[in-house]
């Protein structure tokens, strides 16, 4: 009998509800007690009462019974009801901590669980906002969230670009939805005073990477009058714009797409700078550079994720130490490298390791000066590790 949407209960094992009292929101299905509560009794994306062995109240979730991840909490209250107003207060929550450390309307909204609202990202480009649902569960609230974006928030545009691997594991289509206002031919942005405009059909994820909003700017401190920069993997320019605007001489980006190469130069001239471009694969076009005797004053290195899943992580580390070790043979001696990973299946102490091996390869010595993470507008969640994914190395790079 399928469990009824009203009364349905969720019973965990015995046991199992430990780590989550310690406030983490995942539960897996081998958590589940199915011979009490079997999961085939459940529809995706149904809200639950989410118990433990003894029939003792841990959470108000949401399940998708195909999932690994098979349930996700949305709230420890137990006389606390999954409606309209709980969307409203989570959103009002994340809005006021965005208008407290941003110093315009550009920003991530909302950080999944890190912000109470699991499966949810929503980014915010002044009065269009992106957003990407992940989860079943987040799906069936959609009606809920879109009326309470449009009343809390008043959208010129709301843009759901829902194409994240994410949606495979949860049986869910990938899709572009425009579901308030009218589909926005660019977004633009405002990031340490400098304008950035990427035409929407060319964006990746859902536009631009606000993650790296401090590590930019900390990149900006350093950048020196005259350096000549690369910027590897660069999409729409961030990190040469932002370069050449604190006085670099020169700065040259490599990424795989010819249309974000376009972006990136469109970015340069609006802010006054002119950029070179090179389209290519990150490592072969580090090697042909090599080849043809180039060297940089300032490298950064802010690939896509190398590991993806956990039995990805021997062939990503590798891609990690060599596309670093490339880096290393085109710097000048005394100069910066920023070694980025994305990957959360990459510990930050594998990075630093990938960064020593690469210097010692390179017979240079590699002293790290600075570490970056995810900026402000991403918070992490101290009981889940899993919403800490961005690493930054900042490293100055000598002779040995």
């Amino acid at each position: 009998m399928e469990a009824s949407a009203a009364t349905a209960e969720l019973r965990l094992r015995r046991g199992e509800d430990r780590r989550l009292h310690s406030g983490h929101l995942w539960v897996f299905s081998n958590e589940i007690d199915v011979a009490v509560t079997p999961l085939t009794a459940f529809t995706a994306g149904q809200h639950a009462r989410l118990v433990n062995d003894r029939g003792q109240f841990v959470a108000h979730v949401y399940v998708n019974p195909h999932a690994l991840i098979c349930a996700r909490v949305l709230s420890h209250v137990e006389g606390e009801p999954i409606d309209r107003d709980l969307l409203r207060r989570r959103l009002r929550q994340a809005l006021a901590w965005r208008e407290r450390i941003a110093p315009g309307p550009y920003y991530r909204l909302v950080y999944g669980e890190s912000d109470g609202l699991p499966g949810l990202v929503l980014d915010r480009y002044d009065d269009v906002y992106v957003g990407q649902i992940a989860t079943a569960g987040m799906e069936a609230l959609r009606t809920e969230l879109e009326a309470v974006i449009a009343a809390e928030l008043s959208p010129r545009a709301l843009v759901w670009r829902n194409h994240g691997s994410a949606r495979d594991l949860e049986h869910l289509p990938k899709e572009v939805v425009c579901a308030l206002g009218t589909l926005p031919e660019v977004l633009s942005v405002v990031e340490g005073g400098l304008h950035y405009r990427v035409p929407f059909a060319d964006a990746q994820k859902t536009g631009w990477f606000y993650d790296q909003t401090a590590n930019r700017a900390q990149w900006r401190a350093l950048i020196r009058s005259g350096m000549r920069v690369l910027d590897v993997c660069s999409y729409a320019g961030g990190w040469a714009v932002s370069a050449l605007a604190a006085g670099a001489a020169d700065a040259l980006c490599v990424d795989a797409s010819a249309a974000a190469l376009v972006v990136a130069q469109a970015n340069g001239a609006a802010n006054g700078h002119a950029l070179r471009t090179l389209q290519g694969d990150a490592f072969d076009t580090l090697e042909a550079l090599r080849a043809a005797g180039e060297r940089f004053d300032a490298i950064v290195l802010d690939p896509p994720a190398f590991i993806k899943r956990r039995k990805d992580a021997p062939r990503g580390q590798a891609a990690y130490r060599k596309l670093n070790q490339l880096a290393m043979r085109l710097l000048k001696d005394d100069a910066l490298l920023v070694s980025c990973s994305c990957s959360w299946h990459l510990a930050e102490a594998e990075l630093v390791g990938a960064v020593q091996s690469a210097a010692r390869h390179t017979s240079r010595m590699a002293q790290i000066v600075a570490v970056g993470g995810q900026s402000m507008d991403h918070p992490l969640h101290p009981a889940i590790p899993e919403t800490r994914y961005l690493k930054a190395l900042f490293c100055r790079v000598t002779r040995a």
